[in-house]
């Protein structure tokens, strides 16, 4: 332990100094004084110079310790350290004298913005003495409590809700905290300082307490009620960021399609389930294979597109034989179906971009803020506790969190620091060349193989007998979906990555090429080879089929990839003795980027496919955690996955939610809608919908004129789409240059604290060196004044 280094600044008295107390009668007039006062003895200082003396014995300049300075290794004395030890820097937090005099500024400044008494109305008593004030730089008792005083009756001309901020922001101990509350009540009987009663003060302060303790038990309770807390904590702590990371992400999915369901339930699949249509036929039964290829019972609901009506809703129609349109009441605004379906899903759509790119702008500037990471370590194991854990299994969860987080940024502070070879880097990139050949060819024989395939469904078509045989595609993508980033892993261990974070982030590109070539072979084979193919049939509704098809095989091949390939491995890595398998975060992350994009390309011919997803994801969660949780181990080299969530959204936003955008974009304005099903059977294009409903409107009446000069200007005309999507990509830019330059101004801010630091150090040898000087020209004085009384008397002798 340290000993505690305690000075007196020997300050000599004036006469001035000798009189009576002033005795103020304002406030400005009691700060002037202080201000006076402190000058008068700085001057005084300044002049007379400054005796730093000790209290105890060692006063002796032989007492000396080492510091470097900017010019070079300077030994200071003890009353140089003495007065670094008092600095208000190092002093504050430590000295509860130094945390009572920070407050009691604070407060006296709080007070200062509102309206209070002057210190005139206040008892001699109440008022802040100028006795005893001097330039000492260590905080006796009679200062604190003088500060302390001061303090309690600042604190009493606070409202209740400021005094109580203040002292729950003071770092001071439960009992301090409530001692100073105890004293800053109004005493009883004293009048309010608006005239209350103490009583009716305190039935007030109560009731704000109350209502206090009710807005805080409700954020705890919302707190408690958000899905999945203790287990993503519990993942956290026992499998570090990275694997963390993936489950974020899947519940940041979860709220995507929430999102995307909601205008979805409210304005189409409600409104059309509350007004239903004539049945054309019978209803098939149901035989339990329509939860697998999603037709049969399911084909005539609001599951897909052909059940939709394109009447209008809010009147009683039969559906024309020929297959026309129902015509409105004249002068009537009708809930017209086309027009909600086709608006609906864009501006479903329109919101799900917008959270998108804010969502991609947050975790940009959350996951590139630029901090210090030389303490890093220090912070994680001296500010990283939480005091307010009592029971043993979260304090147990707490402790596994920090151990993984000191292990990840060991791990990355050894990986910058290992040194790497020329040689080493040639040969690295060679045999990195090598596998990216072959993993391009294993996408490539993957894509040539499903284009195949998806020819050949289309040459020989499944009857209605054979419901089975549709599942053929299907299948066959998930089964090379499946396989193919197996094979991406084991061409990856040649390459011996340095970098867990690069090897994860090549494993994701390679990937998301096999996924987004799938997606697009597959998009060209329902609109470019399907559609000319089904006749006399809905081919919205097969496209709408198809995807539920997709998306259930995948969700059956995740799960018999979880439940049993990675139990297969487990038991293969351990008779080989090799301990169990990591969590795979590319493929797993792939994998919910595809389904999700799925659901996307669905949506226009299935608006209930957001809410299958939905459940595939609830369900996802529980099945990979358990799996997790048995199967897997921790990362044998840790890693701080600061950027993977900025990275997931990224690959969430352009790749899967652009190419899914400009999917439904043609099918809106390019392909023909089928005539016999759907809300679009008698136009040319979807999009006409909307030129309807201006010829409506505008035989409608003058009332509702703005709406077609609305949809002229703002729909029809292409430049506000252009300006909306400049606007987007602009605002994606700025966000990123400001992030760049908060990086180049905290840069700025390190740097020059580094130089206040230099000057610092700087002056501090300065006033060593004239303290030095000083102690030698008073000690030489003091010799002098020594040696000439025997000189006098040698004269005297002689």
């Amino acid at each position: 332990m340290a000993r505690s280094l305690a000075f007196l600044l020997n300050v000599p008295e004036t006469p001035e100094d000798q009189g009576p107390e002033p005795s103020p009668y304002d406030e400005s007039e009691m700060h002037d004084s202080f201000h006076q006062l402190i000058q008068e003895q700085s001057l005084w200082a300044a002049e007379e110079g400054l005796e730093l003396q000790q209290r105890g014995p060692g006063t002796s300049g032989s007492d000396h310790q080492a510091l470097l300075g900017p010019e070079g290794t300077v030994v200071h004395s003890t009353a140089t350290l003495r007065i670094l030890a008092s600095m208000p820097s190092r002093t504050i937090g430590r000295s509860r004298g130094a945390i009572i005099s920070q407050y009691y500024n604070r407060t006296v400044k709080l007070r200062r913005r509102t309206s209070r008494p002057q210190l005139g109305h206040l008892g001699r008593s109440a008022r802040p003495s100028l006795r005893l004030y001097d330039l000492e730089l260590d905080s006796t008792a009679l200062e604190e409590e003088e500060k302390r005083v001061l303090l309690v009756k600042e604190l009493q001309g606070l409202t209740v809700a400021q005094r109580d901020h203040m002292l729950r922001a003071m770092p001071l101990s439960l009992a301090e905290k409530r001692c100073l509350r105890e004293e800053t009540r109004t005493p009883r009987g004293r009048q309010g300082r608006r005239g209350l009663p103490s009583c009716c003060n305190r039935f007030q302060y109560s009731c704000v307490l109350a209502l206090h303790d009710l807005g805080l038990w409700l954020l705890s309770v919302l707190h408690v009620l958000t899905p999945w807390r203790y287990a993503l904590k519990r993942i956290g702590g026992q499998f570090g960021s990275s694997v963390l990371s993936y489950f974020l992400f899947l519940k940041t999915l979860l709220a995507f399609n929430v999102l995307l369901l909601l205008p979805l339930l409210v304005f189409i699949v409600g409104v059309q389930a509350a007004f239903p249509p004539a049945p054309l036929g019978s209803v098939p039964a149901f035989t339990g294979l329509e939860l697998l290829t999603g037709t049969g019972r399911f084909t005539d609901t609001v599951m897909y597109y052909g059940y939709y009506s394109n009447a209008t809703l809010n009147q009683l129609c039969a559906a024309p034989l020929d297959g026309g349109q129902c015509t409105p009441e004249a002068g009537s605004l009708p809930y017209n179906m086309p027009l909600a379906y086709l608006f609906t899903v864009g501006v479903a759509f329109f919101v799900t971009c917008i959270t998108l790119v804010y969502s991609m702008s947050h975790s940009f500037g959350e996951s590139y803020r630029v901090g210090s990471t030389l303490g890093a370590h220090a912070i994680t194991v001296f500010c990283s506790w939480d005091h307010k854990v009592t029971q043993k299994w979260a304090s147990r969860l707490q402790h596994d969190n920090i151990r993984t987080r000191l292990k990840e940024l060991l791990a990355e502070w050894r990986l910058r620091r290992a040194p790497s070879s020329v040689c080493g880097r040639v040969r690295q990139a060679a045999v990195l060349a090598l596998v990216w050949l072959l993993c391009l060819a294993v996408t490539l024989g993957c894509t040539m193989a499903i284009y195949t395939f998806s020819e050949f469904m289309i040459k020989s078509p499944v009857s209605t007998d054979r419901e089975g045989a549709l599942l053929a595609l299907p299948v066959v993508v998930s089964l090379l979906n499946l396989v193919a980033p197996y094979l991406y892993r084991g061409l990856a261990a040649l390459e011996r990555h340095d970098s867990p974070v690069l090897e994860v982030y090549v494993a994701i590109c390679r990937n998301l090429i096999l996924k987004m070539v799938v997606l697009g072979i597959l998009c060209y084979h329902w609109l470019g080879r399907r559609v000319g193919a089904v006749k006399d049939q809905c081919w919205e509704n097969f496209v709408g089929q198809e995807l539920y098809r997709f998306m259930v095989m995948d969700f059956l091949f995740t799960l018999l990839d979880t439940l049993f390939g990675e139990l297969v491995w487990r038991l293969i890595s351990e008779k080989l003795r090799r301990g169990q398998p990591e969590f795979d975060i590319a493929r797993n992350v792939l994998e919910l980027i595809y389904g999700q994009t799925l659901t996307w390309l669905g949506v226009l011919f299935s608006p209930l496919l957001p809410a299958m997803q939905i459940i595939k994801l609830v369900l996802l969660f529980y099945v990979k955690k358990m799996s997790l949780m048995a199967n897997c181990q921790a990362p044998r080299r840790p890693w701080l996955a600061s950027h993977m969530s900025t990275i997931f959204i990224s690959l969430l936003c352009f790749p899967s939610f652009l190419g899914a955008a400009v999917f439904l974009c043609y099918a809106i304005w390019q392909v023909k809608p089928s005539s016999f099903c759907g809300p679009f059977r008698t136009l040319d294009t979807m999009y006409e919908a909307g030129k309807v409903w201006v010829r409506r409107l505008e035989k409608a009446g003058p009332r509702v004129s703005w709406l077609p000069w609305i949809h002229r200007n703002l729909v029809e005309n292409t430049f506000p789409i252009y300006l909306v999507s400049a606007l987007l990509l602009a605002m994606i830019y700025l966000n990123i240059q400001v992030v760049k330059g908060q990086r180049k101004v905290i840069c700025l801010l390190k740097e020059q604290i580094s130089n206040e630091g230099e000057d610092k150090i700087f002056l501090i040898n300065k006033l060593h060196s004239v303290y030095e000087r000083k102690e030698k020209s008073r000690i030489g004085r003091t010799q002098e004044d020594a040696t000439s009384p025997a000189l006098l008397t040698d004269d005297r002798d002689t």
